[in-house]
């Protein structure tokens, strides 16, 4: 019965880039440059991964997030 009650918490998909954004680690300037740039060259590459590379983001910074967007994808994460 509790495990019930959590899946009704559930959010909405939380979007990596939306975290970062909110958490104040990543200008939304900076999101959407990143995004256009995964999207031109049909990258395959993961957003995380593009952010590390391009310098906007520490990988601390990426594993809080990413830890984050588990949480919240799973019920979890209940303080907003």
């Amino acid at each position: 019965m509790l495990v019930q009650s959590f899946s009704s918490l559930r959010q909405p998909e939380a979007k990596l880039g939306q975290i970062l954004v909110r958490k104040g680690l990543l200008s939304a300037a900076q999101l959407e440059q990143i995004l256009s740039v995964q999207h031109q060259h049909s990258l395959s590459q993961r957003l995380g991964e593009l952010l590390i590379e391009y310098g906007c983001i520490s990988i601390p910074d990426l594993e809080s997030a990413l830890q984050e967007q588990f949480w919240r994808q799973n019920g979890f994460w209940i303080i907003d």
